[in-house]
């Protein structure tokens, strides 16, 4: 599926998502990697196989030889941060004996990115502002500056990522179907 596709397929109510979507999806100031790693995890996030396979089309199309490291990374962090994004949010919840428990996940992914260090950070980054653990939006936003990188590309990653977030409710909404609709 085609990012055009994909978004031909939006009903009415979400052409502002369908007009977002390729607008974020513009050079700026991240890099094709970063831009990409971005949307790709972001779609992982959001767990839309139509989202998935038309933002991973289209970032074939641009990454061209590139592709396979940053959609190891992509992968890397939307797997990672649904396990961190859990367990950092319940420590921020409760707070007190929680805060000094040592946590005892293997998070190796993070020290070891297929890309770069600042890349998987904001890719990190974008994947917990989906999920909503602000521990880790601010922690990855930490990291990303001590790389070097400014709040400019941090803006552009979630600006990426809620537009995609979005693309995948609007993908349901075009099914007729939405999980608030589904009775038990």
């Amino acid at each position: 599926m085609s990012l055009d596709s994909l978004t031909a397929s939006f009903p009415d109510a979400a052409k502002d998502i369908r007009l977002n979507l390729s607008a974020v999806l513009q050079a700026g100031v991240l890099s094709p990697a970063q831009r990409w790693g971005v949307a790709l995890a972001s779609a992982y996030a959001a767990r839309n196989n139509d989202v998935i396979a038309a933002v991973r089309s289209a970032a074939e199309v641009e990454l061209l030889d590139g592709i396979d490291p940053v959609v190891a990374d992509a992968q890397g962090a939307a797997a990672v941060m649904a396990m961190n994004n859990v367990y950092y949010r319940f420590r921020h919840f409760m707070g007190g004996a929680y805060d000094s428990k040592p946590p005892r996940l293997r998070m190796n992914k993070l020290a070891q990115p297929s890309t770069d260090k600042a890349t998987f950070e904001l890719i990190s980054l974008a994947v917990s502002a989906i999920n909503g653990c602000e521990m880790c939006v601010k922690s990855h936003d930490q990291a990303v500056k001590h790389a070097g990188l400014t709040d400019d590309h941090v803006h552009e990653a979630v600006r990426i990522a809620a537009v995609v977030h979005a693309a995948a409710v609007s993908r349901e909404l075009a099914s007729g179907v939405v999980a608030s609709d589904v009775q038990p």
